[in-house]
């Protein structure tokens, strides 16, 4: 097997940096990570292609569920045109029919807008009755990975199913591991062949003013050094 990459969600610039500095192959920058993640603002996206690290973009305009009306699918669409001009290295998409497969014509309308850039499609595989049997889609349409926890709530409880994934997909695309994962984990996913995997690595901390009413929960999240230094270092170790 090569070398497993590992990849970040992070929300800004600072969790960008942390995670170039202790090794990450990439990032995967988004918005409201407590709500799945959501399209950050292009000025973020700037921000972040400055730190020099890979930056990979998620596109989803609200939170909740995959089945996307036909204007949506066209905002996806424009805000990917944008992410292209601003320097991102790939997107990250998904869309399902109210069938609960996966949304071909969308898909295809979000992978020609990528431009050639690396796009992965994110964890609304994981909704699915059998995320390996998307794999063929996937591929045919061109992705370069899919981010899943195979189906499970964590990696840990996955590790079957994306050994499945892992030979579905036949080398025609990369398997990332991400959804609840710890550096203990790390072996079983090495082990099950995945190409790579995903984790946020995020802490709350209190900001020490008032966030309401009106603001939100007091505090938000940041990029833990401590995790993203564990998993390296089960990287490392494996």
């Amino acid at each position: 097997m090569g070398e497993l990459q590992l990849e970040v969600a992070v929300q800004d610039a600072s969790g960008a940096a942390l995670a170039r500095d202790t090794g990450a192959d990439r990032v995967e920058l988004c918005s409201a990570l407590d709500v799945g993640g959501l399209t950050p603002s292009i000025a973020m996206v700037e921000a972040v292609v400055a730190t020099g690290v890979p930056v990979h973009v998620l596109v989803r305009p609200r939170p909740g569920g995959f089945r996307y009306s036909a204007t949506e699918v066209s905002l996806m669409v424009r805000d990917i045109e944008a992410l292209v001009d601003a320097g991102a290295a790939g997107v990250v998409v998904g869309a399902l029919t109210a069938k609960d497969t996966l949304d071909r014509h969308a898909l295809e309308a979000l992978q020609y807008a990528a431009e050639g850039l690396e796009v992965t499609a994110h964890r609304c595989v994981d909704v699915l009755p059998d995320p390996a049997a998307a794999l063929d889609d996937l591929a045919r349409l061109g992705f370069t990975r899919v981010l899943t926890s195979g189906g499970a709530p964590t990696v840990a409880d996955g590790v079957p199913t994306l050994r499945r994934m892992v030979e579905a997909a036949g080398g025609r695309l990369q398997v990332m591991a991400g959804g609840g994962l710890r550096p203990e984990d790390v072996p079983a996913l090495v082990d099950a062949g995945v190409d790579a995997i995903h984790l946020s690595a995020r802490r709350h901390v209190p900001d020490g003013g008032p966030s309401g009413p009106g603001g939100g929960r007091p505090g938000y999240d940041v990029t833990d050094r401590d995790v993203l230094e564990g998993v390296r270092a089960a990287l490392a170790g494996r």
